[in-house]
C-alpha cells in the first residue's frame, strides 16, 4: 500500500507583499497552508530544488499555485508557460490573478491548461471554491499516478510466458484455447493465470482488463 499523500499546498506568486499575506491570512482561516514568493524567479527556483531532490514526484501533495500575470522580471504567463514544459499543471493547477486589462491573456492561458483565472478584486469566497477544487483536481491526478506506477511495478513482475497468458485471457479465450495456442497444458495455463491474478491483484479476467485500461496500458500490455 503507498503511503498518503501530504497535506494539501497553495504556493502564492506575486510581487505585493501586502496581497501574499493577505492571501495567506484568508487560506489559513479555510485550514488551508501557504507559502508565498514575491517573483516568478523565486518560485522557479523552488521548483528547481524540489525537483532536484524528488525528481519528477514533485508534487506528492495536493497542490496548485495563485499566479499574478504581471510582475518584474519573468512574468506569470512566461512562468506558467516553463511549468507547461515540465509537464506540472495537471498535478500543479494554475489560478491566474488578474487585472481587468490581463483577462484576454488568462483566457488565452486557460486554454493552454490553466485551471482558471480570478479578476481582482476577487470575492475571497469564490477565490477559496476554485483553490479547493483545483486541490481536489491535483489529488485525483496523483492518486492517477500512482495507480498507474502500481500497475507498471507489477506488470514488470510478470514473466514472459505470464505476460503471453495475460494477453490471451484478456482476450476472452478460455484455459483450453490458450493452452492450444501456446502449446502447454491447461493445466500451466491454470497455473500461469493464477499468478497473473495473483501479482495483478484481481480476482476475473473482466477485473484485469479494466484495472490495464485505467492504468492507460494496452490491453495487450506491452
Amino acid at each position: 500500500m503507498s503511503a498518503p499523500l501530504g497535506l494539501p499546498m497553495v504556493y502564492l506568486v506575486d510581487d505585493e507583499e501586502v496581497l501574499r499575506d493577505a492571501l495567506a491570512w484568508l487560506l489559513r482561516s479555510r485550514r488551508l497552508l501557504s507559502e508565498g514568493f514575491a517573483s516568478a524567479e523565486a518560485f522557479e527556483a523552488f521548483v528547481d530544488r524540489q525537483q532536484a531532490s524528488r525528481g519528477s514526484r514533485w508534487p506528492q501533495a495536493p497542490s496548485c499555485l495563485l499566479l499574478d500575470v504581471r510582475m518584474p522580471g519573468l512574468s506569470g504567463l512566461a512562468l506558467f508557460d516553463r511549468l507547461v514544459e515540465r509537464g506540472l499543471v495537471a498535478t500543479l493547477p494554475v489560478i491566474f490573478l488578474t487585472g481587468h486589462g490581463d483577462v484576454p491573456t488568462a483566457v488565452s492561458a486557460v486554454k493552454r491548461g490553466a485551471f482558471d483565472f480570478v479578476e481582482k478584486p476577487f470575492s475571497d469566497n469564490a477565490l477559496v471554491d476554485r483553490i479547493e477544487q483545483a486541490l481536489d483536481a491535483s489529488r485525483a491526478e496523483l492518486e492517477s499516478g500512482r495507480a498507474r506506477e502500481i500497475v507498471e511495478h507489477a506488470l514488470a513482475e510478470l514473466t514472459e510466458r505470464e505476460r503471453e497468458v495475460m494477453r490471451l485471457v484478456i482476450e476472452g479465450r478460455p484455459n483450453k484455447l490458450i493452452a492450444d495456442a501456446l502449446g502447454i497444458s491447461v493445466r500451466t495455463v491454470e497455473v500461469h493465470r493464477a499468478r497473473v491474478f495473483d501479482k495483478m491483484r484481481v480476482g476475473s479476467a473482466v477485473e484485469l482488463a479494466n484495472l490495464l485500461r485505467g492504468a492507460g496500458q494496452p490491453s495487450g500490455a506491452g
